[in-house]
């Protein structure tokens, strides 16, 4: 199995900037595509950012311009880079990957969540 560890939430004020890290371990074959998704209270879970292993990105037309997404595929390891932080992006943020579990072909393995609060 694989897992997913996140790090780098917390409380930061309007204009500010955090980090996130996602990092895979456990039986690792391959890590395909990875992403951020967050879930605010009372809404749905929404996409942030995605990467392809080959750099590929995607954005969520709210983030554009202010989060960059990186990946590390040495470590297996996701990045976002979030800047000019807003109180609308006050959510759980949530790792996805994509692991190869081979003849089956990809399995989405998502992280348990860190809680990103933004004060005005």
């Amino acid at each position: 199995q694989v897992q997913l560890v996140e790090s780098g939430g917390g409380l930061e004020h309007t204009g500010g900037s955090l980090r996130l890290s996602c990092t895979a371990s456990g039986s690792i074959i391959t890590i395909g595509a990875m992403g951020w998704f967050r879930q605010a209270p009372g809404k749905q879970r929404e996409l942030v950012a995605a990467i392809a292993f080959g750099g590929r990105t995607n954005y969520g037309d709210s983030v554009k311009g202010r989060f960059t997404i990186s990946r590390d595929n040495a470590k297996n390891t996701v990045y976002l880079q979030m800047n000019s932080l807003k109180p609308e992006d006050t959510a759980v943020y949530y790792c996805k990957a994509d692991s190869f579990v081979g003849t089956e072909g990809f399995q989405e393995v998502w992280g348990q969540g860190t809680l990103v609060t933004v004060s005005s």
